[in-house]
């Protein structure tokens, strides 16, 4: 079932995107070890195969819809590491739009990946 969020007001704040990192977690089921927001010139958030999720700070002046989508794509790489069938059945499970929403943003977040998501 996907979580629903409101699209006209997005996490400005760093703290408070963290908690909503932690309630899509815990909603998916996956437990991040180290959840950081960080300066990134090329991706708008990578995962290192021990767990450790950083979201590019550009990402608190996106809009929210924009927002689920990385924070989803990235915890989902806690379960499935590539962008096969299973992750995009994922995706869309829990957010519905996101091919939508992402557009040619998503080639951001996917850029340093050979697998392309769309």
């Amino acid at each position: 079932m996907a979580v629903q969020y409101d699209k006209r007001f997005p996490v400005r704040d760093a703290a408070a995107f963290k908690v909503e990192v932690q309630r899509w977690a815990a909603k998916i089921g996956v437990q991040p070890k180290r959840v950081q927001i960080q300066r990134m010139t090329t991706k708008w958030a990578s995962c290192s195969p021990i767990g450790r999720i950083c979201f590019n700070g550009d990402l608190l002046s996106e809009d929210a819809a924009f927002q689920q989508v990385v924070i989803v794509h990235e915890l989902l790489h806690l379960l499935v590491p590539n962008h096969g069938k299973l992750f995009r059945s994922l995706m869309s499970a829990y957010v519905p739009e996101w091919e939508q929403v992402g557009g040619v943003r998503i080639v951001r977040l996917c850029r340093s990946r050979r697998s392309p998501i769309i």
